[in-house]
């Protein structure tokens, strides 16, 4: 079992900032992704950026030079640093950590982005 506990979501203006975490105990594998998904009001869940335990990340194209997915192996933590934020950033945004075993999820933060 995988445990999953994010942070640092809330409410911003328009074109400011938030990092958002999340901390991953548990049964960890050494070999792993670590995925910030979102989910709008209405919305399916998407896919934001996903960093592997090497260090390979991917963005939505959507975030492309606004968001950047860092993580800290020793701490088992995976960060979201979130730039020039948006009022279409607004959602519910989950954090999943992925093996070859299966996919574990966090609880959710809310961002939301005021115009």
């Amino acid at each position: 079992q995988v445990q999953l506990v994010e942070s640092g979501g809330g409410l911003v203006q328009a074109g400011g900032s938030l990092r958002l975490s999340c901390a991953a105990s548990g049964s960890i594998s050494s070999i792993n992704t670590m995925r910030w998904h979102r989910q709008a009001p209405g919305k399916q869940r998407e896919l934001v950026a996903s960093i592997t335990s090497g260090g390979s990340t991917i963005y939505a194209d959507s975030v492309k030079g606004r968001f950047t997915i860092s993580r800290d192996n020793a701490k088992n933590t995976v960060y979201l640093q979130m730039n020039s934020l948006k009022p279409e950033d607004t959602a519910v945004y989950y954090c999943a950590y992925v093996t070859v075993n299966g996919a574990y999820w966090g609880q959710g933060t809310q961002v939301t982005v005021s115009s």
